[in-house]
């Protein structure tokens, strides 16, 4: 992270330094998702390494970007162009909470990684062997502790390499996207099921 602007408790400007060739075609008003987080470019600079982003009260509440600081790394991505090759699990950048990483377990070939989510009522929408986007990285979901509000992942090698969960410590935060599908359909059934009696 290049800056972190904080204009008020209720604003603040992001600058991300990228990669090289990372922005290439990018346009103000594009977006890109940080630390899975869907953020709007609000400046490019003139290096073509570097893009603004305006936060806001909503964002800095329910998301992790607001604890970021200078010289830190975030997962990133760009927006999926029509006719890319999709990959893996869709996702939003619409995030729904943050979680405490509560355990971090390293084994010789992967680290397993357990959080608790901070509006616990979330936790019905998290199954084992479903996927949950955590700073932007689509996983598949190990254990649930529904009483405790916890899940587990298992990270892999190349994805503690190609991201910053790697990095991330017990005591930490990341953004929690809960997956979409998943959440219409335990809502339908717990409707259903009322209405009914059942």
């Amino acid at each position: 992270m290049r800056s972190f602007e904080n204009v008020d408790d209720q604003f603040a400007r992001l600058t991300l330094g990228f990669p090289e060739r990372t922005l290439d075609g990018i346009l103000i008003g594009a977006s890109v998702a940080v630390n899975g987080t869907c953020l709007t470019v609000t400046r490019l600079g003139e290096d073509g390494t570097s893009a603004s982003f305006d936060l806001i009260v909503e964002t800095l509440r329910a998301t992790n970007l607001g604890g970021l600081k200078v010289g830190g790394e975030v997962n990133y991505e760009r927006s999926a162009r029509v006719g890319d090759e999709i990959g893996g699990h869709t996702v939003s950048g619409h995030v729904h909470c943050t979680a405490e990483i509560v355990e971090v377990v390293d084994t010789e070939l992967n680290r397993k990684v357990v959080f608790e989510v901070s509006d616990k009522k979330l936790i019905k929408y998290v199954l084992p062997k479903g996927f949950i986007s955590v700073d932007g990285c689509s996983l598949t979901v190990g254990e649930v502790d529904k009483e405790k509000g916890r899940f587990n992942v298992w990270l892999i090698p190349e994805t503690l390499r190609v991201t910053v969960l790697g990095n991330k410590i017990v005591g930490g935060t990341v953004n929690i996207e809960i997956e979409s599908q998943t959440q219409v359909i335990v809502d339908t059934i717990e409707r259903y099921m009322a209405e009914r009696g059942l």
